[in-house]
């Protein structure tokens, strides 16, 4: 079936489609993991909390640094395993955002949030996912130097994939937060929200964490139904995105809409509202008369409604 708008090519989507190899098995050899790093093709990244640090390659920017150049840069930071790219390790490494703010300086180097590298197209895909993965994992040990049951410092074990308390022996593994983003559609038209920390114009899909003991078809129906009043049925699942900011994942879904009547809860939601397909369809191509816009292709969000404007027979 031909789509109903011309949307253009289909991006993709930010963060997501590692090509690495995780090489869990191998995260527990100490030994093998020191060759790896010993290898001059091991490439490590540099995270500075919410900046990423590129080195310039000729007319573009690359985030993989050689060992010894990240070494020159965070020579006390630990070094966490990513994984394996056709056999050669890949690697992070962690600073202080302070100090990343120093090498802005440098005219070798770029430092910049991960947001902007992705929407400014800055690196590949690939190496976009590898940026992301190191940030979350990084993120994660920043805020997990001590254990939870004790207090006592912790060490990082296993290539940076957990942590463990050698004063009580209790182990501790990275998380990732689930996070439902969802298009509530009823018709031909479908439900999008705005929080007040949103640049002027844009408009969203509605997204909730998803809590203790809960299924994502729930998560999608509670959330909907305090954000905008709206009860929704039948939930499809559509795709996720990792989004390291600092460590969620995000799983996108379509819910099928029972009633059209909106009660939007302003603590969460500037506002809520219906928007027809053609509406939605300029909103996303960025050529809506009042420039109202949805977020770029880098966000699950845009592939969602493109989604839901490309097949709406079957509500995704």
């Amino acid at each position: 079936m031909s789509p109903l708008f011309d949307l253009g090519p289909k991006p993709h989507l930010g963060y997501a489609a590692s090509p690495l190899d995780r090489a869990a098995e191998r995260r527990a050899d100490p030994a093998y993991l020191a060759s790896l790093m010993a290898d001059a093709a091991a490439r490590t990244c540099i995270i500075g909390g919410e900046l990423i640090v590129l080195k310039k390659a000729g007319q573009g920017f690359q985030a993989g640094f050689a060992v010894e150049e990240a070494r020159s840069l965070a020579s006390r930071a630990e070094p966490v395993f990513l994984g394996l790219d056709n056999a050669e390790g890949r690697f992070a490494v962690g600073l202080d955002q302070s100090v990343a703010e120093t090498l802005k300086s440098r005219s070798d180097l770029l430092v910049l949030d991960l947001r902007s590298i992705a929407i400014q197209g800055l690196v590949g895909p690939d190496e976009l996912a590898q940026i992301a993965e190191a940030k979350a994992l990084l993120s994660w040990h920043a805020r997990h130097r001590f254990c939870s049951n004790c207090g006592a410092p912790t060490d990082l074990v296993h290539g940076g994939w957990r942590r463990d308390c050698p004063a009580c022996s209790a182990q501790h593994f990275p998380r990732t937060d689930p996070v439902v983003i969802m298009l509530p559609f009823r018709g031909d038209q479908c439900l999008l929200g705005r929080q007040s920390r949103f640049p002027p114009g844009m408009w969203s899909c509605l997204a909730g964490f998803i809590e203790p003991g809960e299924s994502i078809e729930d998560a999608v129906r509670r959330e909907t139904l305090e954000e905008a009043g709206v009860p929704c049925g039948r939930v499809t699942y559509f795709a996720s995105q990792p989004w390291p900011f600092p460590s969620s994942l995000m799983i996108g879904c379509h819910a099928e809409a029972l009633g059209a009547a909106l009660t939007v809860d302003r603590t969460e939601l500037e506002d809520a509202r219906w928007f027809d397909r053609e509406e939605t369809a300029a909103m996303l191509t960025r050529r809506h008369p009042q420039k109202l816009f949805t977020p770029p292709p880098i966000a699950i969000a845009h592939h969602i409604i493109r989604a839901w404007l490309e097949r709406p027979e079957a509500g995704a």
